[in-house]
């Protein structure tokens, strides 16, 4: 099998149980091109997985004061390596590196036992343009079962915004007509930035009477 990024050769090994019941194949990527992508580091803010800092960031601490308690975990580091791979399959379309961390998402979102897990949407145009939403695309790959409990109007993409237009604007998103909303939920996006996106969320399940908020993104 051959690495979704550079095309190399993996070695996997093969069983004959694997060849007799015909298992699927399983993408995923070489030892190089995995090492290429840096996990968050052990010194962390406890409240986003902000890397490399000890203590309560910036961004949490001004969350705090308008009413909101972080409560973040993410898997992976925004670094050159993760630009390459988002432009890819985000930007580019390469619908097949969906695969590329199935095994990781799907390992740690066991980990929330009890919770319904919860896909971030994009707005109907953005489907459009791209075809397919990212963060459910990752969590197909990864077998995880997930409900589509929210929508998003369109708005200017989150990359192209300042940062401070990120922290103030009105909320996008709102619950599907008619959806039951579970006591326990942890909401799921691919990347987190200044955490505008998530609180967004956070903020609407709060008043719709969810008990229970987590969130969780591949990278930050």
């Amino acid at each position: 099998m051959t690495c979704l990024l550079c095309g190399q050769y993996r070695k996997e090994a093969v069983r004959f149980s694997d060849i007799l019941f015909l298992k699927p194949i399983e993408y995923g990527l070489c030892k190089d091109c995995h090492q290429s992508f840096e996990k968050v580091s052990k010194v962390h803010c406890p409240n986003c997985f902000k890397p490399d800092i000890n203590e309560t960031c910036r961004d949490c601490k001004e969350w705090e004061q308008k009413g909101h308690t972080v409560i973040h975990q993410a898997l992976y580091q925004y670094n050159d390596s993760m630009k390459a791979y988002f432009s890819s399959f985000k930007f580019e379309g390469d619908y097949l590196l969906r695969y590329a961390f199935a095994k990781d998402m799907k390992a740690h979102l066991r980990t929330y036992k009890g919770y319904t897990v919860v896909p971030v949407p994009i707005s109907v145009k953005r489907y459009q343009e791209r075809q397919f939403n990212q963060v459910t695309a990752l969590l197909d790959a990864a077998k995880i079962t997930y409900k589509e409990l929210l929508q998003k109007e369109h708005v200017t993409k989150q990359s192209s915004l300042s940062r401070q237009e990120r922290l103030s604007h009105i909320n996008p998103f709102s619950v599907v007509s008619k959806a039951q909303l579970p006591d326990k939920v942890v909401v799921v996006d691919d990347i987190y930035t200044t955490g505008a996106t998530l609180a967004d969320i956070v903020f609407l399940l709060r008043e719709k009477g969810v008990k229970q908020i987590r969130t969780f993104s591949l990278v930050r």
